[in-house]
């Protein structure tokens, strides 16, 4: 992207960023690259020594954050010999009580991404036991404990961090001094962890490493990717150490490295507020990153700051320049002003030189590009009821089917019908598959995926129901299409990785329309999820059509999804909705009746997806107006993708 915002360059404020950020932060691109690096580093350790004949101990963690270190670790086995026959390993935790076979399980989760790969004897692997008897909890633990110092204690402890700044299952109020042990977990964990336990509860306690445990470990790498991760990267690498943020011990550990990605460094000052760690190098970015910054502190509009407001606050030098604040504030006032566009598809024969977007063609052909079944309608319902009101050629397509996001007893209601209304009419032709389907949901077990009959009937809810929000919105069902990418359709949480196959799907239906508009969940702070998985195949096929003349008109807006939205300083075309289009928008929202009341991943958010939407668009008209711009009912913002190329 070429017009990053507000850019830091890293090494600019290296001088005084020791008194700002406790732990040593490496901040890459991605988090592939990341990845790459710590287990490049883990083999280099590992065959170090090998080369003296000694053992190495590792410290393992579990969930989305060490994936791809584990599995260029088994790129580096199978592809350059790498041995573990000398590496012993033990896990940070597991959930109790826990089967090892369960699909949940930390020991199936290692083996699928590591162990089953590798060359490690399995006697040197350790994972804590969810089997044990309560009454003997503590007495393994003690074990465990003695097992790692029997070996000489961890070489390399690998760690992610928690929403509530966990590390391991070591909950806020864990001690310093605290062992391997039974914990009770954090609300916000198990929230977090609800996408494991599709029909299930989350357990309540796990058996972890004590902080203790993990400060003996020789060398740490931390990792953090996402901007969901970022306010806890900064508190506990910024704020002092606190038991209420347990990873904030690490700032007492000698050779700790904290590894994390754009995303998950944005709540970090030198990125948030780099005028306050040091000199900066001024762009009109970065000076509205600032002037926003002063207006929201100080609760007053842009147009009202003064020369002391900001020699105050540390932002003298940004007036040096000007014949007064005020100049500055017009400037960046007029730029943010010039974002605010009630025609998203451009507008005709008028002067579009401050405007968002272009307005030839004055009807232009639009794809909106939609993860799940529901995202079109829930992130930017309002622009696209807009857009079709204003008579553009408007397409919406679905990526993925959304089966596994559909609870059983709505699957189950939907196949009983079936069979019931065949029965009815004693048709002989009824189909087995659908009583088979029937039958396997009501014998289903816990952590049981779904058979591929069940699995195709929750696609056809998700379906049926996006079928319905894009008619309401006033599409014909010519211009709805259903992509049903490949890499989705595992029956798991866990995805398969995108491939050409999935890129093909995405490229043909580009090349089919030739779009002036493109809009993508532009979710690039969720590294591992659906959405960035979406995003990419888009890239991927805009860098499979750069070629055609056609796609340098073709331009791609990017919207967030139903949880957080863009900063004010990064937004560059900001939609207002109107009450009456806000409501149409919710109206559109409840056609998703499967995702309605309590959708099956939720995430750590009790309200609706439609109470969201709505929340977090009239936030963003809140924001506007507090910065001295008209009071809007709601505003769903959006940023434009620029190509190298474009």
């Amino acid at each position: 992207m070429t017009n990053s915002i507000g850019t830091v360059r890293q090494d600019q404020f290296k001088f005084q960023l020791k008194s700002v950020e406790k732990i040593p932060i490496e901040i890459w691109e991605n988090n592939s690259e990341a990845s790459k690096h710590i287990a490049t580093s883990i083999a280099e350790a590992i065959k170090d020594k090998q080369k003296d004949f000694q053992p190495i101990v590792l410290g393992l963690a579990t969930g989305s954050s060490p994936v791809k270190v584990y599995e260029e670790l088994v790129r580096l086995h199978k592809e350059d010999g790498l041995s573990f026959s000398n590496v012993y390993t033990f896990n940070l935790d597991e959930y109790y009580p826990m089967q090892p076979d369960a699909v949940q399980s930390y020991v199936r989760f290692m083996n699928e991404h590591l162990f089953n790969h590798i060359d490690i004897p399995q006697e040197n692997i350790h994972i804590p036991d969810g089997t044990v008897e309560m009454d003997g909890v503590q007495d393994y633990c003690d074990f465990y404990e003695q097992k790692i110092e029997s070996l000489g204690g961890l070489d390399i402890q690998i760690l992610g961090i928690g929403r509530t700044g966990h590390i391991g299952f070591n909950e806020p109020g864990s001690w310093e001094t605290s062992k391997t042990r039974l914990v009770r977990l954090d609300n916000l964990t198990r929230e977090d962890a609800k996408g494991d336990f599709t029909n299930e509860d989350v357990p309540y306690r796990a058996i972890t490493m004590g902080i203790d445990t993990i400060m003996k470990a020789k060398e740490i790498h931390i990792m953090a990717w996402g901007a969901h991760k970022a306010p806890i990267v900064k508190v506990a690498v910024e704020d002092e150490v606190s038991a209420a943020v347990p990873c904030s011990y690490l700032q007492h550990h000698d050779n700790t490295q904290f590894y994390i990605d754009r995303s998950a460094a944005s709540e970090l000052t030198r990125f948030k507020m780099p005028w306050l760690v040091g000199i900066c190098n001024w762009d009109d970015d970065l000076i509205t990153k600032a002037v926003t910054w002063l207006s929201e502190k100080l609760s007053k509009p842009i147009l009202k700051l003064t020369n002391e407001d900001y020699n105050e606050n540390n932002l003298s030098d940004l007036i040096i320049e000007e014949a007064s604040a005020y100049q500055l504030n017009i400037r960046v006032f007029n730029r943010l002003q010039h974002t605010i566009t009630g025609w998203p598809g451009g507008k005709p024969n008028a002067d579009d030189s401050t405007r968002p977007e272009r307005a030839k063609p004055g009807k232009k052909r639009v794809i909106i590009f939609s993860p799940h079944p529901d995202d079109d309608v829930i992130s930017m319902g309002g622009t696209f009821l807009r857009l079709v009101d204003q008579k553009h050629e408007v397409h919406v397509a679905y990526q993925t089917s959304g089966n596994i996001a559909v609870h059983d007893h709505d699957a189950l209601k939907y196949i009983e019908f079936y069979n019931e209304y065949v029965t009815s009419v004693k048709d002989e032709h009824i189909t087995n598959d659908m009583l088979a389907a029937e039958e396997s949901i009501r014998n289903k077990q816990i952590g049981q995926i779904d058979s591929d009959t069940v699995r195709k009937v929750k696609g056809l809810i998700r379906r049926g129901e996006a079928r319905a929000g894009a008619r309401f919105c006033g599409l014909q069902d010519s211009n709805i299409h259903f992509l049903n990418l490949p890499f989705y359709e595992t029956g798991k949480t866990k995805k398969k990785a995108l491939s050409q196959d999935d890129i093909e799907i995405v490229r043909n239906l580009i090349e089919q329309i030739k779009p002036h508009q493109i809009y993508a969940a532009g979710d690039l702070a969720d590294p591992h999820g659906t959405h960035r998985v979406c995003l990419e195949s888009i890239f991927q096929a805009f860098d499979q059509l750069k070629k055609e003349k056609w796609m340098k008109d073709c331009w791609l807006w990017l919207y967030r999804g139903a949880w957080h939205e863009y900063p004010i300083d990064e937004i560059e075309m900001a939609v207002p909705i109107s009450p009456e289009e806000l409501l149409r928008k919710r109206k559109a929202i409840f056609m998703h009746q499967s995702q309605k009341d309590s959708a099956p991943f939720p995430g750590g958010d009790a309200r609706e997806f439609w109470q969201r939407a709505e929340d977090r668009n009239r936030e963003a008209a809140n924001t506007y107006r507090r910065l001295g711009f008209a009071e809007y009912e709601a505003i769903e913002a959006f940023r434009r993708w620029k190509f190298d190329w474009q």
